[in-house]
């Protein structure tokens, strides 16, 4: 929908910034601005201005800035056609849509009034289940159990239930309205034209839309009768495909923590406030979809998916990661995080505390390592078989990814595992032929290009790892030269130590316990554990000796080297002369 500038021009000198601002952040006047503490990142000292007379806001801090429209885009999440006729509506003005035919337009200007008919009655019922919950001390006694305070319940609105079948019939002046089943609120049996509450017995828990609006409801049992959950049908106001519980409440949150923690139920996310990570969202009931994801970029560009550690876990987790592959761009961050079996976050969080729980977001599986992992899943990556196997599960995971650095990484990674050429991989997949290879030019004077799965005599190459694995912190201390050095070298010893160094450029350094857990998964975890397993608990690491293993691989490399160009100094001048500088470089060291 095309909207003409002549409008928006119009309906932004109806509107005032200030005004507009105002209502979610508390301005005050200094000089001819006001300011206020900015509502997109944390801060102490006010740093967000808003001109009146310039009509836009600035914040200093974060460099967020627009007129009005701008502003609730970016505060609701709306998009700016919405952002549009939220505001028009403000003002009463008719958005222009001249391009629709006549029918469409009165077709549209009925379905907007009836998704406010709807909204309408979805309130009513929530501030009648408030009050509900006010008489209720059974459903009062059934929070307080769950650890939540009489704050945090006001803050989501939730309510409660009563066990009657048509309690809302005193809510309401008409329980025959159509509209009550329209809503989901009532039942109507076809057959004799019986209606009852759809919801009875339960805690409630309103769903709001990014305006604040209620859209529908979920309701939890106070026992252990089932259906545990029920939500609201599908409305012309609420699509559980669509919508996320807790998203209105978390959008500030959101931006003062830098993530999305998206859980799998409600009282994961009223819990989750209550102990301290406002930032949590979840799903309603379905399985994550590009919608939730979109959605929750429009807040954020860090999200992390949590789940329960077993088998439907994974699967609801597969889905997720099918959700966010379009969009995870470079500049985002999606990570996946499986819980315990035993645990859900609410019970984590208060059996280890909030910082463990928050350590614990810290150490989710990227996208990348979980596309991975899915990928390889069952596949025996030590045949042919289950190289090719893994390939064919990794493509449509792939493809889905927006163009970038990351795609392009994981397509190296993906050729690596499966022992292809990276140019071979990428022609299989997108079915253009491979670029011809070339050999590259060198440097004259430069020295030739190490070559991979150099191999360290095995007491030595043990050594090496088992030193860093038990002193990670060791690695910090190597130069950039015996970091490629030590990488380059064959498997299991050389993808062991790239690891590592992954890993400590992501978590630091970590204890061999820590650094065993992570492991899990890993295609040479066993030798790792085997290799430290084998070492004596006697021997102390000697940084001595880590210098004297480094020094002797040099110069083994060194010599090769050297008889390398040896052989090619007669007829190619540049070896002539990197062969002089090696060897001047050497006669040098042994006098010093």
């Amino acid at each position: 929908m095309a909207i003409p500038e002549t409008f928006i021009q119009e309906l932004l000198a109806r509107a005032d910034v200030v005004e507009i601002v105002g209502r979610y952040v508390p301005l005050k006047k200094t000089g001819a601005n006001f300011s206020g503490l900015c509502p997109f990142h944390a801060e102490k000292s006010p740093s967000f201005t808003v001109s009146p007379s310039k009509q836009f806001f600035h914040c200093f801090g974060c460099g967020k800035h627009g007129n009005a429209i701008g502003f609730l885009m970016e505060h609701t999440g709306m998009g700016f056609i919405e952002a549009v006729k939220d505001l028009a509506g403000q003002f009463g003005l008719q958005v222009p849509e001249d391009e629709r035919s006549p029918q469409d337009q009165v077709l549209a200007a009925q379905q907007r009034q009836k998704q406010s008919t709807l909204t309408g009655v979805l309130e009513k019922a929530a501030e009648a289940y408030r009050q509900h919950l006010k008489q209720a001390p059974r459903a009062v006694a059934y929070l307080k159990n769950r650890g939540l305070s009489g704050e945090v319940a006001r803050r989501f609105g939730l309510g409660y239930a009563p066990e009657g079948w048509r309690t809302l019939a005193g809510v309401f002046p008409s329980y025959d309205d159509p509209v009550l089943a329209e809503s989901g609120l009532v039942i109507v049996h076809e057959e004799d034209d019986k209606r009852y509450d759809r919801f009875r017995d339960r805690i409630m828990f309103p769903i709001r839309n990014v305006k604040g609006e209620c859209i529908g409801f979920g309701g939890r049992v106070l026992g252990d009768e089932k259906p545990k959950y029920l939500n609201s049908p599908e409305t012309p106001v609420f699509s559980k495909g669509r919508e996320l519980y807790g998203l209105f409440e978390a959008r500030q949150a959101l931006r003062e923590h830098g993530f999305a923690l998206v859980t799998e139920g409600y009282m994961d996310v009223v819990a989750l406030a209550q102990l301290g990570f406002p930032n949590a969202v979840a799903t309603l009931g379905t399985a994550c979809t590009t919608e939730h994801v979109q959605k929750l970029f429009r807040f954020t560009d860090s999200v992390v998916f949590s789940f329960d550690g077993d088998a439907a876990g994974r699967r609801a987790a597969r889905k997720a990661l099918d959700g966010a592959l379009p969009f995870a761009t470079d500049l985002r961050s999606v990570k996946f995080l499986f819980l315990p079996p035993e645990h859900d976050p609410d019970s984590y969080v208060r059996e280890h505390g909030h910082d463990a729980f928050a350590r614990y977001i810290g150490e989710a599986a990227p996208l990348s390592r979980f596309l991975v992992d899915s990928a390889r899943e069952g596949c025996d990556l030590s045949t042919a078989e289950g190289r090719a196997h893994m390939v064919a599960t990794a493509k449509p995971l792939w493809i889905q990814l927006p163009d970038g650095a990351l795609k392009r990484q994981l397509l190296g990674e993906i050729a690596d595992l499966a022992q292809l050429d990276r140019d071979d991989l990428s022609a299989l997949w997108t079915g253009r032929p491979a670029a011809s290879r070339k050999p590259r030019r060198r440097v004259e004077g430069a020295p030739p290009r190490p070559r991979p799965g150099r191999v360290l005599p095995l007491g030595r190459a043990d050594r090496i790892l088992q030193i860093m694995l038990t002193d990670a912190a060791a690695w910090e201390r190597l130069s950039n030269d015996d970091h490629h050095m030590l990488c380059e070298l064959s498997a299991p010893h050389g993808p062991l130590l790239a690891w590592l160094d992954a890993r400590m450029h992501e978590h630091g350094p970590e204890p061999w316990d820590a650094l065993q857990a992570a492991l899990q998964g890993h295609e040479h975890h066993d030798f790792a554990v085997s290799v430290m397993t084998r070492m004596p608990t006697a021997i102390e690491n000697d940084p001595a000796e880590l210098a004297h293993i480094l020094q002797l691989e040099r110069e083994r490399r060194r010599a090769e080297e050297m008889k390398e160009l040896s052989l090619r100094a007669a007829s190619d001048p540049a070896a002539y002369e990197r062969l002089k500088q090696l060897v001047a470089g050497h006669r040098a060291a042994r006098t010093s």
